[in-house]
């Protein structure tokens, strides 16, 4: 089945309308059209090769929300009509210890990326949401929340996922203190959804005219972090921060900020490490660093239901697939609050 897509054709060439093909569908597969696809910044690395990875041509996107048109004999967790959504992942070995216990992100073997991947059945490479269908293994499709703005669901297939896994793993509660570094398109959801869970929110930030947006997300505290003071001033205060930043920082400022005990986990990935932290307040207060990979299907569907409870999206800026170019530029001088949604019925193919 040939489909309309956004194709990057090499990396140094933008994006532009194409065709491309589908596999056909296998017993236990779901095929979507897809209504909405956010911008992940992971996509302008791939469609860029800056990480060196790419293959090309490459359709991006991630962060799907879309209607199932057609399902597999073998199917039965989706019906013709359903609102669904696709993340990060379509597949994995599905034997080993993290598969069998349902942490697909973890796979041993490495899990099947969305797009730029191996499709298993042809052996061909994967082809993301900039498109207007995709077919996918049900076991790796959630189902969406139908009173959820379907646009602003999008991105929470990997910004929402990546931030909930961790918050979720260490049991984050009502009463407990949260940090969150950065406000972009993670750091939003991040405090958007510890407040939900009843944590109080500190977002550390710095550009210090963020801070209204930040509290009408639902942060208690906004701390400028290049301001020694206010850095000061919350020391020993937090149990968990979640860092969000994708740029090499200094970690030891927000190591000061932890209780003992206290947890700094990292899902920003930067392109260069991070300085070495102090080792000596994280052995006399118990600190630890870790870091979380987006999340598995069970807790981006868990994540799915709690966004549905409590009328969480994210906060988006839609635009059609022809505006992808100038959305790679705004996002790379960090003109966007806080994801660009491309809206498939919009787009002019």
């Amino acid at each position: 089945m040939k489909i309309n897509a956004l194709v990057a054709p090499h990396a140094t060439q933008p994006l532009s309308s194409g065709q491309i093909a589908l596999r056909s569908v296998q017993p236990r597969d779901v095929q979507i059209e897809i209504l909405y696809c956010g911008v992940c910044h992971s996509d302008l690395h791939m469609a860029r090769n800056e990480w060196g990875v790419s293959h090309y041509p490459l359709v991006p996107g991630h962060e799907i929300v879309g209607r199932v048109m057609a399902t597999g004999a073998d199917v039965t967790r989706f019906k013709v009509g359903d609102v669904v959504g696709v993340g990060v992942m379509v597949d994995s070995c599905r034997e080993c210890h993290f598969c069998q216990q349902q942490e697909e992100q973890y796979c041993e073997a490495g899990f099947t990326a969305t797009y730029n991947g191996i499709d298993k059945y042809t052996g061909d490479r994967t082809w993301g949401g900039y498109a207007q269908h995709m077919v996918v293994d049900q076991h790796f499709v959630v189902a969406v929340p139908p009173q959820l703005s379907l646009a602003g669901v999008a991105p929470l297939l990997c910004a929402g996922v990546t931030v909930w896994s961790p918050l979720r793993h260490f049991n984050v509660k009502a009463g407990d203190r949260v940090g969150v570094v950065g406000l972009g398109g993670l750091g939003h959801m991040a405090v958007k959804l510890a407040t939900a869970l009843g944590a109080e929110v500190t977002l550390f930030t710095t550009s210090p005219e963020k801070g209204a947006d930040a509290r009408r997300l639902g942060a208690k505290q906004v701390v400028v972090s290049r301001d020694a003071a206010q850095m000061a001033a919350c020391q020993t205060s937090l149990d968990m921060i979640v860092d969000c930043v994708a740029a090499p920082h200094d970690l030891d400022p927000y190591l000061a900020t932890l209780k003992t005990n206290g947890k700094l986990v990292l899902v920003g990935i930067p392109d260069q490490p991070h300085p070495s932290p102090n080792v000596t307040p994280m052995v006399f207060r118990r600190l630890s660093i870790s870091g979380s990979s987006i999340g598995s299907i069970k807790e981006t569907q868990e994540m799915l239901d709690f966004c549905g409870e409590h009328n969480i999206t994210a906060d988006i800026e839609l635009i059609a697939g022809e505006q992808i170019e100038a959305a790679f530029t705004r996002m790379l001088q960090g003109d966007v609050k806080y994801r660009f949604v491309i809206d498939m019925q919009a787009t002019r193919w």
